[in-house]
């Protein structure tokens, strides 16, 4: 079936024959016949009684142009909105971490209605495996974490990485400007994310690859409120340097020096396999050259446009 073969039968019932069908399609009427006929033919079943002088309807052909009726305008419809705003309206659901949301979620905001003016975004901030869940809920469309969520409904596509380095508040950890051991580490209260954080989830793997077992350990999965702790003198913790720059600056934390040093976290955008469309291919490649968490708060240049933030 072919729109030309619709637009054949939809013209001759509403400028009522082959005639008038063929003007208004700027073709032969024995073009027009010959579409009707192989629409016939596909049906099995004479779409017109031509026993009449008029072309009227069979009850074959009744559903066959109420088909037509709807196809085509469900088409002007489509065509109509891609002159109006150059893309079809569509909400894009989001899903980033804290770092995320702290570093180049902006400006990855900003490439994004750049290059698809039809889009709204909706970000929403959670932890990893949330998010995880509400992917697989089709709650949101895409989501970038750290990349420890590899399963074979989704399609995991690296994006960057995350540095992560140990801190504490100024003189807790005594090193006489020497790097540390990592399993000097495992003497002091560790704050640390949890299993609902990616960065939580490498963080122990990394830890037991080495054999150890912090003795003493606080759970949150809310990167501020590690900051807060470690600011307070709690603990120690691994931080994004990014995202504490100016604590580091105002002597309220200090870096340590630890060998072997923490690996980087690789972060990654990640959809389902079933969601795949040109869209979210082009927003996982905006992804991919915007990730950048070595500066906060980077700023975009948009202003006025329609999001939320959950």
């Amino acid at each position: 079936m072919t729109f030309k073969q619709l637009e054949a039968i939809y013209w001759v019932v509403r400028l009522g024959g082959f005639s008038g069908a063929s003007q208004k399609l700027h073709t032969t009427q024995s073009a027009v016949s010959k579409r009707v006929q192989e629409l016939e033919a596909l049906f099995h079943a004479p779409l017109f009684d031509r026993s009449l002088r008029t072309a009227r309807l069979t009850s074959k052909g009744e559903e066959v142009f109420a088909l037509a009726d709807r196809l085509l305008q469900g088409r002007e419809e489509l065509m109509r909105g891609a002159l109006e705003s150059g893309e079809p309206e569509r909400r894009l659901r989001i899903g980033v971490t804290e770092v995320t949301a702290m570093t180049w979620l902006p400006r990855f905001v900003e490439r994004i209605y750049q290059a698809h003016p039809g889009v709204i975004i909706d970000p929403e901030v959670d932890t990893g495996s949330r998010l995880r869940d509400k992917l697989l809920a089709s709650e949101i469309d895409l989501m970038i974490v750290a990349d420890t969520f590899r399963e074979e409904r989704f399609k995991v596509s690296p994006v960057g990485k995350l540095r992560l380095r140990w801190m504490c508040k100024p003189g807790l950890v005594a090193h006489g400007g020497k790097p540390l051991k990592v399993q000097a580490m495992a003497d002091y209260r560790i704050l640390t994310q949890g299993p609902q954080s990616g960065t939580g989830i490498l963080f122990h793997d990394w830890f037991q690859s080495h054999g150890l077992k912090a003795a003493d350990l606080v759970v949150s999965n809310s990167l501020i409120a590690l900051i807060g702790l470690t600011v307070s003198g709690f603990g120690v913790s691994y931080l994004p340097p990014a995202a504490v720059q100016n604590l580091v600056g105002q002597g309220l934390l200090e870096v340590l020096q630890v060998r072997p040093a923490l690996p980087d976290a690789p972060y990654a955008a990640v959809i389902r396999r079933d969601q795949r469309s040109s869209l979210m291919a082009s927003v996982v490649r905006l992804a991919q050259e915007t990730c950048d968490f070595t500066r906060l708060y980077q700023t975009a240049t948009a202003v006025g446009r329609r999001s939320s933030l959950s």
